[in-house]
């Protein structure tokens, strides 16, 4: 329950955003009400005409009493930041990782709309449909400029940017409708940016995914558009070209040519598709073409997809 007017806790990690959030105003209020109390007190005490001490003994016994006093509000703060800053980190470190059993979605952000995709092929444009209870992974990307995937429900906002993928994650813990918002001014109609996440009840999530399945899913358009750009001439089974093999790709280090290692992650391959002389495989020519300006950030993911798709494989993909 919520103490102040505050959108509902819909997610796992929101009452523990709000008891942070209550504990810090709480301390903070309190200092702030001391330090006017004190500003009374001393302003009536010490007036312009009250008596000063006039004995040796009287300011020694000030000196030290002041020595006190200042160890005492210099330590005490100190602490109390320590101990925020601890809460907040552990908070913090909760929400950085996913699971290992989310449901990955994807999002690409545009001047003005949320394009969301599942895995089986759904899209959905300004809302987005989960299940309660399962943790839900968010890999995003803008097509544009800078945006950021607020839902104040669930007390997470994640920056989207062009050129890059970012993550977000949690758990609805409550069935309902819950506004999505752009937190970041992204031009003219940034204010009409704007949507749902729509959180069902497991069974009634499964039947809302069969009916809205597409087809074929991401990782059969994906392979669909591995073959219509031509990929397949240099990384299939019957290639003549050398390039890297992608199955079983994704999620490995792969060595580079300068020496360094990356790991082979969303970003990996969005810059291997669009700018591939930043990172040449190590023991490979750095010959494959951009294919900038002529595939859209929706068929990268697809693409992605499909690569995941072969992670556990070792065959080139055909």
């Amino acid at each position: 329950m919520s103490w102040l007017p505050l959108p509902p806790e819909a997610s796992t990690i929101a009452p523990r955003v709000d008891h942070l959030f209550y504990a810090v105003t709480a301390v903070t209020g309190t200092v702030a009400i001391a330090i006017f109390v004190t500003m009374v007190v001393f302003g009536i005490r010490y007036r312009a005409g009250s008596p000063a001490p006039r004995h040796e003994d009287d300011a020694r016994r000030q000196a030290r009493t002041r020595t006190r006093i200042e160890i005492a509000w210099t330590l005490t703060p100190l602490l109390l930041f320590l101990a925020a800053f601890a809460w907040a980190a552990r908070v913090y470190v909760a929400r950085a990782a996913a699971p290992p059993n989310a449901l990955e979605l994807y999002v690409v952000a545009k001047q003005w709309m949320w394009e969301l995709q599942h895995p089986g092929g759904q899209r959905e444009i300004d809302e987005v449909h989960v299940p309660r209870g399962q943790p839900i992974k968010l890999v995003m990307t803008s097509q544009d400029v800078i945006h950021s995937f607020f839902v104040p429900a669930f007390r997470l906002k994640q920056d989207v940017l062009p050129g890059r993928f970012t993550e977000m994650w949690f758990t609805p813990s409550q069935a309902g409708r819950f506004h999505l918002f752009c937190a970041e001014y992204c031009g003219t109609d940034h204010s009409r940016m704007h949507g749902d996440v729509v959180v069902m009840e497991p069974a009634e999530f499964a039947r809302w995914l069969d009916a809205h399945r597409g087809a074929p899913d991401m990782a059969g358009r994906g392979e669909a558009l591995f073959r219509q750009f031509g990929c397949s001439g240099c990384h299939g089974e019957n290639a003549a070209v050398h390039a890297p093999n992608l199955a079983g790709l994704f999620g490995r280090i792969v060595p580079l040519a300068d020496g360094s290692t990356v790991i082979a992650d969303e970003r990996y391959v969005r810059d291997s598709i669009l700018v591939p002389t930043k990172e040449v495989a190590a023991g490979y020519e750095p010959i494959m073409p951009s294919f900038a300006g002529q595939i859209r950030a929706e068929e990268i993911l697809d693409l992605i997809a499909y690569i995941k798709s072969l992670a556990n494989t070792w065959e080139r993909p055909r």
